[in-house]
């Protein structure tokens, strides 16, 4: 990514650390759009994820189910969905074998019981072709690096916190926003 002014990129991860590991909806969108724009051809590698809670139906859910993040090879090759299988390694699964529209009726022991029921399911979930896109795209009136799913209605959209970390905000038809940190591998 391109040098970022060291004292904002501070200030950024002061105010991500203020609301994680929890916050408002509100709190989050306040600091998504005071976040810098990234560009679609600044984000390749390996990242890690975790999400930043905000009432979202899905909050818990990734994490228990063993969610590493994101890697993007190239703005043509990104395998939105990482996981970490029983064994340790890190697998990408294909999206759209996710049911996402069900995510609201999980019941919460199947939550609690996620990475157990994930490494379960991984051989079936699993893929080695990349199954989304990076694309410039213009989201809450700035335009800056957007993952396009490739079978599934959903956008996540990327701000700089600082060189090594995003605040990501997945975007759903008729949901309300979902917020994620990536922080890429060392060696990336």
């Amino acid at each position: 990514m391109t040098a970022a002014d060291p004292q904002a990129a501070s200030t950024a991860l002061a105010a991500l650390a203020a609301l994680e590991p929890a916050c408002a909806l509100d709190d989050a969108l306040a600091l998504f759009d005071s976040l810098p724009a990234v560009r679609a051809d600044e984000v390749t590698g390996r990242w890690h994820g975790r999400e930043l809670a905000t009432g979202h139906p899905m909050d818990g859910l990734l994490e228990a189910s063993g969610w590493y993040g994101k890697q993007f090879d190239s703005v043509d090759e990104v395998h939105p969905l990482l996981f970490r299988g029983p064994s340790g390694q890190i697998v990408s699964v294909d999206p759209r074998r996710i049911p996402f529209g069900m995510v609201d009726r999980i019941p919460s022991g199947v939550v609690a019981r996620g990475r157990q029921v994930m490494g379960a399911a991984l051989p079936a979930l699993r893929t080695r072709k990349p199954r989304a896109r990076l694309r410039n795209v213009e989201y809450r009136g700035v335009v800056t690096a957007g993952m396009s799913y490739d079978h599934l209605p959903i956008i996540d959209l990327f701000r700089r916190v600082d060189e090594r970390t995003l605040l990501g905000c997945m975007d759903l038809r008729d949901a309300p926003p979902y917020f994620f940190v990536l922080e890429r591998d060392p060696g990336e």
